[in-house]
């Protein structure tokens, strides 16, 4: 099998995932060469405490100043933005080795080069780990787009499907024909590359066109939609199939084992700087049987978490909830455009 790669990008650094890891890292990183530089003679604190007034403010100035200008790396090319991240850390940290000796009166072991020279050391360090990262992550997204594909292609959808489209064929040919090229959508997407992310608006269309097709199934006063996506930012990236299994598990548990059906909703929309998803499903009365999710919705929400985590790290949650009248799940990612 050949090994799947991906262009080196440079992260994201509005992504509190990142920061988190920037910090960490440099801490682990300097705490490593303070133990190597501490002579026995010495307090083992000092070197510490040293290495934290040199590197700390500048790492954490270097960091808001890459979280203002994300969108100015983010249109350019990468070993320009590589050479500009370098330079930028480097001149951080001269320009603080020289306010801390000259207008705060300290004096600070090495030379403005020397402190210039292992900030941009750091730096390129943490972009060799995340370059290195996303190789990684790269097959794991291919891995998931996997999962989603055997999770999706259910047997008994296709051969619902197309029974419909052979039932409507003679009596609603036009009908029959939407029907075909609303499957043929749906799983040409599932065919796509889970790798790049797409427009909701690209979602929204596959997301109607899954419920058009379960709506000739099922009946539309038994699949009773709601569309609240007036307000939805339409050019927000989202991962592919994000909102097609989340539908389709509203269908399975809420509407099919319900003998009057269910009413399903989707509303989309923006809160501040966060696109937020909800998936709704009525639920069947205390005195009706209510089929309880299996494995399959569990692995169907999985997925969708595995590759909002790949896709956007810790900035991206997807949580279920329900009350006694309905199923909820939320979706929360970060808004980014195309």
């Amino acid at each position: 099998m050949t090994r799947m790669t991906t262009a080196a990008t440079l992260p994201d650094f509005r992504n509190l995932g990142v920061w988190l890891r920037v910090l960490l890292l440099a801490q682990a990183l300097r705490l490593v060469d303070a133990v190597l530089d501490w002579p026995s003679a010495q307090p083992w604190w000092e070197p510490l405490v040293q290495q934290s007034v040199r590197f700390d403010p500048p790492l954490l100035a270097t960091v808001l100043l890459l979280y203002l200008l994300q969108p100015v790396l983010a249109r350019t090319r990468y070993r320009r933005g590589l050479v500009l991240v370098l330079c930028l850390a480097a001149l951080v940290a001269a320009l603080w080795h020289v306010a801390v000796e000259q207008g705060l009166g300290l004096a600070l072991a090495g030379s403005v080069a020397h402190s210039a020279s292992v900030a941009a050391l750091l730096a390129a360090a943490l972009l060799f780990y995340f370059d290195w990262r996303q190789q990684r992550l790269s097959p794991a997204l291919a891995e998931a787009r996997l999962a989603a594909l055997q999770a999706r292609i259910r047997p008994h959808f296709l051969f619902n499907s197309l029974n419909s489209v052979l039932a409507l064929l003679r009596s609603q040919p036009q009908q029959a024909e939407a029907v075909l090229h609303d499957l043929a959508d749906l799983y040409r997407a599932l065919l796509s590359d889970a790798r790049t992310l797409v427009p909701l608006a690209q979602e929204l269309a596959l997301a109607r066109a899954y419920i058009e097709i379960e709506t000739v199934r099922l009946g539309p006063q038994r699949l009773r939609m709601q569309w609240r996506t007036e307000h939805a930012p339409l050019q927000a990236l989202v991962p592919p199939l994000l909102l097609q299994p989340l539908l389709e598990n509203a269908v399975r548990y809420g509407v099919e084992p319900a003998p009057e059906g269910a009413e399903v909703s989707l509303e989309a929309y923006l809160e501040g700087s966060e696109l937020r998803l909800f998936v709704r499903n009525s639920l069947a009365p205390a005195s009706e049987p209510a089929t309880a999710p299996s494995g399959g919705n569990h692995m169907a929400l999985g997925n969708i978490r595995e590759r909002l985590q790949l896709h956007f790290d810790a900035d991206a949650q997807i949580k279920r909830y329900h009350t006694d009248r309905e199923h909820v799940v939320l979706v929360r990612l970060p808004l980014r455009r195309a």
